[in-house]
């Protein structure tokens, strides 16, 4: 049984919570802490939390608590874990890590140097659709990947705070893209470098200082391409969707919108729909298990059984750290135009050339396969490329 302190009260803290009692039975929030005792008592009585406090030290040195759970805002993460380490408490924290790298980097070596325990709340890594594809990606269903591209858009967060520029780190990019950039490392593989960045982003809709929009592209160092998109101004609720294209297949995800599960109701549903939905009438796209299906009862099993085993979670502070650092050179493409380097400050992955792969399909000794494809009339033809020459080659088999 772990004995967790949760430190936020607000809509994630929620979920967390719902996913920490629930899958596996046994682990309790027993300490909330807010920054405030108007928001920390009424949370903890809604959950049955016995002790609650608005003093961050209270909290994490609290003498019964095996594990703190960060769910605060991106620039409280790095005191938060910065305590906790200090206590000597095993340490998960929400996404995105921080507000930058370098924040990032400083709760990583804090952990680490703690020696103590520590998940990164990826949850999108963890949805019960991404776990199958990712599984399905490793055992070679689709062969190399070539390319990963992930999406996720709504009509904005539900805090202030994260249109706060100085306390959230940023806009759309790194609320959202945190997301997609890990998605897309699990599906081209966490142990290959990401080289460099090509990023778009722009204010088009919302008066805020940071972006509401962002499309980017990463370079892996084996080639591949990771994609993302992201909006705080797209209109018709949540959107998320994956798509994964290899040398052997594809696959398409649609985690949320559009499911399978869709009711058009004319006098309107009374209550909450989904998150992000913004209509109770009309065509509706409600989810069936939110917490399940959004990741997160998986993804705290991952977390705590890891934690009692000693080993480590799929998602870890360095998985973030990486994030943070890919997300630092999106910004500065964003404003420079041009494809930015992505710098670590240290590499834990395969060296680049371990990753290099031979690019050509091998047809026989004197060519390389281009494509195979069955005419209308059920004729098979190849298209050839000659090793020597590089002459085209058409057959009909």
């Amino acid at each position: 049984m772990a004995k967790i302190a949760m430190l936020g009260t607000g809509f994630i803290a929620d979920f967390y919570i719902s996913a920490l009692h629930g899958q596996r039975s046994r682990d309790r929030v027993i300490m909330a802490y807010s920054t405030t005792k108007e928001r920390a008592e009424p949370f903890a009585r809604k959950h049955g939390i016995p002790h609650w406090t608005n003093d961050l030290h209270e909290a994490v040195n609290h003498p019964d608590i095996d594990i703190v759970c960060i769910g605060l805002r991106n620039n409280q993460h790095l005191e938060a874990a910065a305590a906790a380490a200090k206590a000597g408490k095993a340490v998960m924290c929400t996404k995105p890590l921080a507000r930058n790298g370098a924040e990032a980097w400083e709760m990583v070596k804090a952990v680490e140097s703690a020696g103590v325990f520590n998940g990164y709340l990826e949850d999108l890594v963890y949805t019960p659709k991404n776990l199958k594809a990712i599984e399905s990606v490793r055992n070679g269903a689709i062969g190399r990947v070539l390319w990963a591209k992930s999406r996720e858009t709504h009509p904005g967060p539900h805090s202030p705070w994260f249109w706060d520029i100085e306390k959230a780190g940023g806009g759309a990019l790194v609320d959202l893209g945190c997301h997609c950039i890990e998605i897309a490392r699990s599906f081209i593989g966490k142990n290959v470098r990401p080289v460099e960045v090509m990023c778009w982003a722009d204010t088009q809709v919302k008066p805020i200082e940071a972006e509401d929009h962002a499309i980017g592209l990463v370079r892996y160092a084996n080639g591949a391409i990771g994609q993302f998109e992201v909006s705080w101004a797209f209109r018709g609720g949540m959107d998320l969707r994956d798509e994964v294209m290899g040398t052997d297949g594809t696959i398409w995800l649609n985690n949320f919108l559009r499911t399978g599960f869709e009711m058009f109701t004319a006098p309107g549903k009374s209550g909450y729909v989904a998150e992000k939905a913004e209509s109770a009438s009309g065509w509706l796209f409600p989810v069936g298990d939110e917490t399940n299906d959004l990741g997160y009862n998986h993804m705290f099993t991952d977390m705590l059984n890891a934690s009692e085993s000693g080993s480590q979670p799929i998602e870890t502070f360095y998985d973030g750290y990486v994030v943070n650092e890919i997300m630092d050179a999106a910004y500065r493409s964003a404003k420079s135009k041009k494809w930015e380097p992505i710098t670590l400050k240290e590499w834990r992955g395969l060296p680049d050339e371990a990753v290099q792969v031979q690019k050509e399909v091998e047809y026989d000794d004197k060519h390389w396969l281009l494509k195979e494809e069955i005419l209308p009339d059920g004729t098979k033809k190849i298209l050839l490329k000659e090793k020597a020459t590089g002459a085209l080659v058409q057959r009909e088999l």
